[in-house]
């Protein structure tokens, strides 16, 4: 359509381009020769995971054999925190928590396809944590908890969602899984993601689509897809994700559960090798998760933990944050979890927007910050309009332009050989084109699709040295007068709208643009947690009906259609803070939390 839309008016450039676009097709076309590797690898795949399914609930039997009267329903209703109290005082035995929970897990993916892998090793950990003397046991102890795919775990792939990555199990489990076992957690299974990551839908071709359990038309998010549809029916307690764009927060805004991103050097994890760069990097070593694009320093992907409630996200990351994580890896700086900080009671001085200036935000996004804003002023807190510094400039300049410095090189070497998912398929495409092709389209949809056209430019690459040295100065320049600007305001943290509700299946890559809430503190590398405060209401879907956007282009149209049908569905805030300071972050979103809870929101 957007050939036939280009050819009309331009017909001697319509012959030019079709020329380029035969011989880009053309290589594609001997590219797939290469294709069969690839799909040797996914039935094998498939094949393993549905033998580890049945492992997963034969233990779950063996478990219930055990304990023949169990009653799983109370202790999946246990908060986190009281769960790990009551296994610490020995009120239940590990044996019936990991049981209630491995029976859980089954009937969610069954509902939504959500899991890549059994951890099998779950039941000698099992074993040997019921050895333990009292004074050894961890603030985890006996908490079964899932991981997204790319968290090495010995004997167990981290694909990625790519076939390239399949049959290479980790020799060793990353870093932060050993510093989550050292607490005593016990991670019993793997979750589903899109293919690369680099997508907030949750597809690949390995192991399919995950579906929104609180509507199985819409998507779960992603990357950590998985994470947040299993959180959000109950069949984990505490999960473990990552962040490039978003990955955390959307999951967890599209499922009505909690995330953290957390800054990039205080959880730093994962030179494995199934994403795609040196996305990873965090309060926790990355040492250990894959990836399958590495390198890349002005885009920075982070682990941070996904859970149904704030109290939950504060004992992980109080656990995380040990002497233990930076004895595995001497590059994460030893930095406890400050308590004072946490714990203070003062009151906020809060910037807010209700749009970012760059996507217009669903009528219910809006909403949400508006009632959390109330709430927040009724509280005695101070609310303070803030707006966001050359927002066209950071995330197409600077966050896409960082994401693809290299053109995209690394992330079709990695897709050599591969089936490309539906989700990833129009990236894929306008990388793979030559770069005449992009810079001419860019010229040419400049004045028809302005985002498109920059996107275009931007996905061409730096080309050289020099100018990647620019592109990483121009992020820190503008790091800091965002910084500027907030310390002009004497703020102390930031509230902006998550994105939100749910998408339909399939339209994440046609409303790509929308995640920039997300994505703009990637590239700042500020902490950044959701809360669920509100739900869609038959208004807001209302109200939809009268969206334009700010640029009326195919991305806004295509986000009114993304969102529609989504009455009842879950609505968050994001809640911001400047880097390092996660544990401010954490007590600003569990005010928020807090006063949402406790408040009846007017009809």
């Amino acid at each position: 359509m957007m050939l036939e839309m280009l050819l009309l008016p331009y017909p001697l450039l319509g012959l030019l381009l079709l020329t380029l676009l035969g011989a880009a097709l053309l290589g594609a076309a001997l590219l797939s020769r290469q294709r069969a590797p690839a799909r040797n690898k996914i039935p094998r795949a498939q094949r393993r995971r549905e033998v580890a399914l049945q492992q997963m609930a034969a233990l779950a039997q063996r478990l219930r054999e055990q304990e023949p009267g169990l009653d799983t329903k109370p202790i999946l209703e246990l908060p986190l925190v009281k769960l790990a109290q009551k296994l610490q005082a020995e009120e239940l035995s590990l044996e019936s928590v990991l049981c209630s929970y491995l029976e859980e897990a089954l009937k969610v993916h069954q509902e939504v396809n959500c899991l890549t892998d059994f951890l099998e090793e779950c039941e000698e950990q099992l074993q040997a944590l019921k050895k333990l003397k009292k004074s050894e046991r961890g603030l985890l102890y006996g908490v079964p908890m899932s991981l997204k795919d790319p968290y090495d775990c010995v004997g167990h792939d981290s694909t990625c969602g790519l076939a390239q990555f399949l049959e290479k199990p980790a020799a060793k489990d990353g870093v932060l899984v050993k510093v989550l076992k050292a607490q005593g957690a016990i991670p019993f299974v793997k979750t589903n993601i899109p293919q690369t990551l680099l997508s907030f839908d949750c597809s690949n071709p390995i192991y399919g689509q995950t579906r929104n359990p609180l509507n199985l038309k819409k998507t779960p998010g992603g990357s950590s897809g998985g994470e947040g549809a299993l959180l959000s029916k109950g069949g984990s307690i505490l999960g473990m994700g990552t962040d490039t764009g978003g990955s955390i927060r959307m999951p967890c805004s599209f499922c009505g559960v909690y995330g953290l991103r957390t800054s990039r050097s205080r959880l730093r994890p994962f030179p494995s090798g199934a994403e795609l760069g040196s996305w990873w990097v965090g309060i926790c070593s990355y040492t250990g998760i894959a990836s399958a694009v590495k390198g890349k320093k002005s885009v920075a992907t982070v682990a941070g933990p996904m859970a149904r409630d704030v109290d939950s996200l504060v004992l992980c990351l109080r656990a995380l944050l040990s002497e233990d994580m930076h004895q595995l890896d001497p590059t994460v700086p030893f930095m406890p979890f400050r308590e004072e900080i946490y714990s203070n009671t003062r009151p906020l001085r809060i910037g807010y927007y209700e749009s970012d200036g760059f996507s217009q935000p669903s009528p219910s996004m809006a909403r949400a910050v508006r009632l959390t804003c109330r709430l927040l002023q009724d509280a005695g807190h101070e609310v303070i309009p803030f707006t966001i510094p050359r927002i066209e400039y950071a995330m197409q300049k600077l966050y896409t332009g960082g994401l693809f410095a290299d053109g995209g090189a690394t992330l079709l070497q990695k897709l050599e050989g591969d089936i490309v998912d539906p989700s990833m398929k129009a990236l894929v495409t306008q990388l793979r084109l030559p770069d005449l092709l992009k810079c001419i389209m860019a010229r040419i949809l400049k004045y028809i699709e302005p985002r498109t056209a920059q996107d275009l430019e931007m996905i061409r690459g730096v080309k050289t040295p020099k100018k990647l040295w620019e592109q990483h100065t121009a992020v820190e320049e503008y790091q800091q007068e965002f910084i500027a600007k907030w310390r002009s305001l004497d703020l102390d943290v930031l509230l902006s709208p998550a994105l939100d509700p749910a998408f339909s299946i399939g339209y994440p890559p046609k409303a790509s643009a929308s995640s920039s809430y997300h994505s703009l503190y990637n590239m700042l590398d500020f902490p950044a947690g959701v809360v669920p405060v509100t739900t869609v209401t038959l208004q807001d879907e209302e109200e939809l009906a009268f969206y334009k956007g700010y640029y009326r282009d195919r991305n806004d149209r295509n986000f009114k259609e993304a969102v529609e049908g989504s009455v009842g569905l879950p609505v968050a805030v994001q809640c911001i803070t400047l880097p390092w300071e996660e544990e401010l972050c954490l007590r600003f979103m569990k005010e928020v939390e807090t006063l949402t809870k406790n408040q009846k929101e007017p009809r």
